[in-house]
């Protein structure tokens, strides 16, 4: 893998283990992982990230809750089908693993970089307090011909910027990965919670279409 690709597209957390592992898939024989991790906002709230570890990286048969890990590696997403419908799913692909103290500076727990393409045309809004928010969606080329496509969200003078950029536009975005939970409505009588996952732009350059 060249590793210009591993360039664009860099995360590094730290936060607590909350949950146990659960499989999710294998290639050539190695066994892929999710594990949650809570990672603590300035806020003093938390959001919830999943992570892909392989079972080469780690004991997946371990109870590790509790427990605080810095894990680096690649925001990565793929399609999963369900009820007749794509749906985006999220994760950090994790190359690198290790456990740690739970005192760690809040600004570097939480931090992303990404290198990619506008692949929709930028959505901008104000909320009824006035706030302005752009949502866009960058593609993340990978190796092989696959990309990752990774939702963002910008906030104030980044959001008016955001809103003018066109689709192909190459861009640049350094940031935090944050998860939100919504209801997602599955007939008239039922819904279900859900968790999205998105990043908090603190900074974005556009380079060129």
């Amino acid at each position: 893998m060249s590793d210009k690709m591993i360039e664009n597209n860099q995360v590094s957390i730290v936060g607590e283990v909350v949950s146990d592992f659960t499989f999710s898939h294998e290639v050539f024989g190695e066994g892929f992982y999710m594990l949650n991790v809570s990672v603590k906002r300035l806020s003093d709230s938390c959001d919830i990230i999943p992570l892909m570890i392989s079972e080469r990286l780690i004991d997946v048969n371990a109870d590790y809750r509790g427990a605080y890990i810095r894990a680096a590696g690649q925001f990565r997403s793929y399609n999963r089908h369900e009820e007749k419908k794509n749906r985006l799913v999220l994760s950090v692909f994790v190359r690198e693993l290790e456990f740690t103290d739970e005192e760690v500076e809040n600004a570097k727990t939480n931090q992303i970089f990404l290198d990619g393409y506008i692949c929709k045309p930028p959505v901008y809004r104000k909320t009824p307090l006035g706030r302005e928010i752009a949502d866009i969606l960058l593609a993340v080329n990978r190796p092989y011909g696959k990309s990752d496509y990774i939702p963002c969200i910008c906030w104030g003078r980044n959001a008016r910027f955001a809103s003018g950029f066109e689709v192909g536009g190459h861009t640049q975005i350094w940031g935090r990965i944050q998860s939100r939970e919504y209801m997602k409505k599955l007939s008239e009588e039922e819904s279900e919670k859900r968790i999205a996952y998105e990043i908090s732009v603190s900074k974005l350059e556009y380079l060129e279409s």
